[in-house]
């Protein structure tokens, strides 16, 4: 479809996910043993023969960037084909950032008015899904719609984190609601547009609002003024934005039933960021280890036990030691005996012999971050050392690159509470 372009949104902070993206991107950050999130919508793009891609970068990009590199891993890269990465254009003045969804759009128009297109697609990095996006360009072509929005239905309770669409029998939109604290319908929006090029381009250069933003401001104006269409969408979706949906996205790997599967959506990754090989060995299982229900990627040497978990190329697991419900990332090293339970360890993270990690009372919530751990996890930032023979409870937080120094002298870290670096 070599007259849509596609904008991918790839700069937000996605500060809910915590110390995840305390060195990357939220769009970056590993997900499902062998992936990143990004790996999704990337895709999904290649998968609907998009070839013109924007990706528009801003909080902490390096590893974003390394890994797209020139979109071979997605076949985005020769004559016909682009993907172009754009962070902001930051120098001189403050209002150079972007200052919301439309905003980043806006302060890259001239990539998209300096090829030709009929539609601009554009689209979240940071969701888990997959979509053909080309029976929804042909929805907008047949119903000459101007703008139309991908939507879902999703639980009542839920209709607050989302903007949700009233509409009409034939489809189209007559009223907007923004994340409303009591809504009017169900129908969520999935972060994916599609514009007709002209139109967007002559709301975004007219516009006067400086924090533009695609659900607060140019959709309720494209209602008052143009055809406004909802594309309904049946298949597995995820916003990951949040630590539990990120882990519960992580554990629908695991169930049959779940509908996320990535080998069977041609989910593609970069095999190679930094140039490094990925010839990893095959995941060895040894002869005292057992696995249940999990991920095990390759590279992984397992010698304990592994339940219902989702574990990333290289971790080992040694022997006696015991993992269950958790997302353990590139590298991570469980020592002997250790337990490990609902736990989301980044990469590099050593637990010691016998540590146990993840046990305790769920319902005392992390007293500094309340919002994010609340249900049970237990998160371990990247090359931290967790020292043998600690116990560190439930909903807590222990920071990147800890050591054994930051420990208190009974190396225990009580449920809810966080162990930082120095502190």
């Amino acid at each position: 479809m070599q007259d849509v372009i596609a904008v991918l949104l790839a700069g937000g902070v996605g500060s809910r996910l915590n110390i995840l993206v305390r060195k990357r991107a939220k769009p970056a950050v590993p997900f499902g043993g062998i992936y990143r999130i990004i790996d999704f919508t990337l895709s999904n793009i290649s998968n609907s023969d998009l070839t013109c891609v924007a990706v528009l970068t801003q909080y902490k990009p390096l590893s974003l960037m390394d890994h797209i590199g020139d979109g071979s891993p997605w076949d985005l890269s020769g004559r016909t084909r682009e993907v172009r990465i754009l962070p902001p254009k930051t120098g001189e003045k403050d209002w150079d950032w972007y200052r919301g969804t439309a905003d980043a759009v806006r302060q890259n128009l001239d990539f998209i008015t300096r090829r030709p297109s009929r539609e601009v697609i554009i689209l979240s990095g940071d969701h888990v899904y997959y979509m053909d996006y080309r029976p929804l360009i042909a929805y907008h072509r047949a119903k000459e719609a101007q703008v139309t929005v991908a939507m879902m239905p999703v639980p009542w309770d839920q209709t607050h984190h989302f903007g949700i669409a009233i509409t009409e029998e034939d489809g189209r939109i007559v009223d907007w609601e923004e994340k409303p604290a009591k809504a009017r319908s169900n129908l969520a929006s999935m972060g994916v547009y599609v514009f007709d090029t002209s139109y967007l381009v002559d709301v975004l250069r007219h516009s006067t609002i400086e924090n533009l933003d695609f659900g607060m401001h140019v959709l309720p104006q494209a209602l008052a003024e143009a055809r406004v269409y909802a594309y309904r969408f049946e298949g597995y979706w995820r916003d990951v934005g949040t630590l539990e949906s990120y882990f519960q996205a992580n554990m629908d790997l695991l169930r049959p039933d779940s509908g996320l599967d990535p080998e069977a959506w041609g989910t593609m990754t970069n095999v190679m960021p930094h140039g490094l090989t990925s010839d990893w060995p095959p995941a060895q299982i040894l002869c005292q280890g057992q696995v249940e229900n999990s991920v095990i990627s390759p590279g992984c040497l397992i010698g304990g036990r592994v339940e219902n978990s989702v574990l990333s190329p290289g971790v080992v697991v040694e022997e006696d030691a015991y993992v269950k419900d958790c997302v353990l990332m590139h590298g991570v090293r469980v020592s002997k005996g250790a337990k490990v339970f609902r736990v989301i360890c980044d990469k590099e993270v050593f637990i010691g012999e016998g540590a146990k990690v993840g046990l305790g009372d769920k319902t005392k919530i992390n007293t500094r971050f309340p919002k994010h751990l609340f249900t049970g996890l237990t998160l371990i930032g990247k090359g931290a050392y967790v020292p043998g023979g600690s116990e560190i409870g439930t909903n807590c937080v222990i920071y990147p690159d800890v050591t054994v120094e930051d420990y208190p002298e009974d190396f225990r870290i009580p449920d809810g509470e966080t162990l930082e670096k120095g502190a």
